[in-house]
């Protein structure tokens, strides 16, 4: 028996899963489908339909269709409502996490955090009647008053990645059905039961049908998401090539997109830092889930003798990492998402070596007894790695750490700042100074000082810089607000207060 009853988690599984569209599940019609594997056996689980055009269609009407009563509804309803779906999340958080371990493959302690991120949005979003006030200016010229108002953008879609199945929609909808918008949901593919799942806990909640949607599918349903003119809104996250096509092509349909892209997150290790905090963290954010975050460490930068004192912990430690079943409690890492992600990670552990790489660590050939199918693969660490390395350039988005030497603190800031990503970083140190400086000059998006994982909390907003992060609003928090709503401005003046005669000038504050 796992964590959770597996009967409870099986009775919310779908097969073939389909889509949710106007407040009720949908079959797939298509006759195109994808394998949905469990990555611990390498089996396939079930099967997802892929949306046709049609398909799309559909639910972006149910949402047009349900938009203007949604947003005339006041906000306090919509965030009672919400509110209602947010106990409901609690209630099944241990079942929505069990579903991702089974389709994501890491382990479900990490998976109920990612839950619990999510939850923490939609407390966020049920504050919105405050977020959503205008301001108003009182006689701003003789007669005239002057206030601005914040409304929704209409029907919005977000594409989401399989590593964060639950969290990452959620930095999306709620904020986004709190604002008045309807919404609609194009999950990944590898890991799409937990949006049905969500579709539904929300039509408990008294969601009225279409004004939330979710589409499975690939390509096809992501492009029609874009050329649709209907859909005003784009939310992305995931790779920074696909960020990028959304972002061009979004704006070429003149929509309004946020489109979230790769990184390659640095931490740098000062001398004076403590070794077994740095070990510890290492661990975690370079190994947990697998290293299938945008958040995680894959580069460690050592400053002068930093390597020396840390490298022997790290390497034993790395070996030492218990790898198997997401659904066993002691597990610290589970399997990657599918074989095919294996076998690129397997790729670029293979280049690092034959571009000279010290490897101190091969997780490539890992075994669990009983899931010898899974697509499994151990924590590896390189040390001696170059910028020039392809494992240094790239995402590898796997539990591969590269460790690189530099003689100093100017030079560790070079480094991360000539990189193309600038998603998260991290800096430890016992030095206040070295700290501050380091927050004030690197030109990363998030930054943690003794923080490997500075993932913002709900009020604060996610995004990072350059090559990874394509729009000018981050994430959840005020910046959800602003993106998914327009501000209007309005000036009034009544008849007693309007002087006789045509005015040719510029209205000013007279």
């Amino acid at each position: 028996m796992g964590p959770v009853d597996s009967g409870q988690v099986a009775h919310h599984f779908y097969d073939p899963i389909g889509h949710f569209i106007d407040g009720r599940f949908v079959e797939p019609r298509s006759g195109l489908t994808g394998d949905v594997f469990n990555p611990a056996t390498g089996e396939v689980a079930r099967r997802v339909g892929l949306a046709t055009v049609a398909e799309v269609d559909a639910a972006v009407a149910a949402a047009a269709a349900a938009q203007p009563a949604w947003a005339d509804m006041p906000p306090v309803r919509r965030a009672r409502i919400l509110n209602n779906f947010l106990a409901l999340l609690n209630q099944h958080k241990d079942i929505l996490a069990a579903m991702i371990t089974s389709e994501h493959g890491k382990v479900f302690t990490d998976a109920q955090g990612e839950v619990t991120r999510g939850i923490e949005i939609v407390e966020f979003a049920c504050g919105a009647p405050q977020l959503l006030k205008g301001a108003f200016t009182d006689q701003v010229s003789t007669g005239i008053d002057n206030w601005t108002i914040r409304q929704p953008l209409g029907v919005v879609a977000g594409i989401t990645p399989f590593n964060f199945p639950c969290m990452v929609p959620c930095w999306m909808f709620p904020v986004a059905l709190a604002c008045g918008n309807t919404f609609v949901l194009k999950p990944s593919e590898r890991d799409p039961s937990p949006a049905i799942l969500m579709a539904e806990l929300l039509t408990q909640a008294g969601l009225p049908p279409g004004v939330f949607n979710v589409v499975q599918g690939d390509k096809t349903a992501v492009d029609r998401l874009i050329e649709h003119p209907d859909v005003r809104a784009l939310s992305f996250v995931g790779s920074t090539p696909i960020a990028q096509y959304i972002y061009e092509r979004g704006a070429h349909f003149g929509k309004r997109v946020q489109a979230l892209g790769g990184a390659k997150n640095h931490m740098v290790v000062m001398p004076d830092a403590d070794v077994d905090q740095v070990v510890d963290a290492l661990i975690g954010a370079a190994y947990g889930s697998a290293g299938e975050r945008c958040m995680a460490i894959s580069v460690a930068v050592f400053v002068g003798e930093a390597a020396d004192r840390v490298l022997p912990k790290l390497t034993e430690r790395t070996r030492q990492l218990k790898i198997k079943n997401g659904m066993e409690l002691d597990a610290e890492m589970g399997p990657i998402v599918t074989g095919a992600a294996l076998d690129r990670i397997c790729g670029y552990i293979e280049h690092g070596v034959q571009s000279g790489a010290k490897l101190l660590v091969d997780g490539r050939g890992h075994e669990v007894p009983g899931c010898e199918g899974g697509f499994w693969l151990g924590g590896t660490l390189f040390d001696h790695v170059t910028p020039d390395m392809k494992i240094y350039r790239e995402e590898i988005f796997g539990p591969v750490l590269s460790c690189m030497r530099v003689k100093d603190f100017a030079a560790a800031l070079e480094l991360v700042n000539s990189h193309p990503y600038g998603n998260g970083v991290a800096c430890f140190t016992s030095d206040g100074n070295v700290a501050r400086e380091f927050a004030r000059r690197i030109q990363v998006g998030m930054v943690g000082i003794n923080v490997p994982i500075p993932v913002p909390m709900a009020w604060h907003g996610f995004g990072g810089w350059k090559s990874s992060l394509f729009g000018d609003m981050h994430a959840y928090g005020e910046e959800g607000v602003r993106f998914y709503t327009r501000q209007k401005s309005i000036m009034q003046r009544w008849p007693a207060s309007i002087a006789k005669g045509a005015e040719f000038v510029m209205p000013t504050a007279k």
